[in-house]
């Protein structure tokens, strides 16, 4: 079953198992982490307390008590110090170890937030990528249902610097007859419509500020060009207002 990335309360998720990103002590904190502890009450930091803590990149289970899921399992992140002290690696473990605890206790599904990304810095873009590939490597060997449950998904990739990579890529994905927003390896894949807009959505909506320029006059026009693809329609429409691509996309 593919990873979805969705928006939602992660209290609020039905899943066998929704995953706290804790601190090393387990005895709640806060963002995620809090919100877990009071809605799951007090139950779960006693058995948190009898836990021990945990380091940083491995995971500890715990029932999930007033919540809806049967689990709660309890990975720490790494703080971002730069990337250069092994946070990456960390991170990984994080991702790795929960979905490896909830396969042991026969969970069918599981709920993530997007670890460290919050208060321990993580960069967001850096911290879905990771989230992303080391889900989905397990995924080619395990049958689980597996939710990335972002606040406000859009924010993670609309407001990270893609414009430097998103104009040469479109326009090698466009000139090969490939959608962008499904193609392999772009970190916008994956993700659901209600929750971000495809990429392609965003182009037609967004890449002319003047739109209406662009448009036919006549109807004999429009039916000129009514065998021409997307990709061709927007590669004209650029070329037709003088626009950069950079420019185009980034607006």
């Amino acid at each position: 079953m593919p990873l979805q990335i969705i928006r939602q309360d992660i209290t609020k998720m039905k899943t066998d198992a929704i995953v706290n990103a804790a601190n090393s002590t387990l005895l709640g904190g806060g963002g995620v982490d809090g919100c877990i502890h009071r809605a799951a009450g007090p139950e779960l930091l006693n058995a948190c307390k009898a836990l021990g803590g945990c380091p940083t990149g491995e995971a500890r289970i715990t029932p999930g008590f007033r919540l809806s899921c049967k689990y709660i399992i309890h990975t720490v992140g790494p703080l971002w110090q730069g990337g250069h002290a092994g946070e990456p690696a960390l991170l990984q473990a994080c991702y790795r170890n929960a979905l490896t605890l909830a396969l042991k206790h026969g969970c069918r599904s599981i709920a993530f937030p997007l670890i460290s990304a919050g208060a321990y810095g993580y960069p967001k873009r850096q911290a879905l990528q990771i989230a992303e590939d080391t889900i989905l490597t397990f995924l080619e060997q395990h049958e689980m249902a597996v939710y990335l449950v972002l606040l406000d998904p859009g924010a993670v990739v609309l407001n990270e610097p893609y414009a430097t990579e998103l104009p040469a890529f479109v326009r090698q994905m466009l000139r090969k007859g490939q959608s962008p927003s499904r193609a392999h390896g772009f970190p916008l894949r994956r993700r659901t419509a209600a929750a971000v807009p495809t990429l392609e959505s965003t182009l037609e909506e967004d890449a002319c500020p003047q739109a209406a320029f662009c448009i036919p006059s006549s109807l004999n026009e429009r039916l000129a060009q009514i065998d021409e693809s997307f990709s061709q329609m927007l590669l004209r429409k650029i070329d037709q207002l003088g626009m950069t691509d950079s420019a185009c996309y980034k607006r």
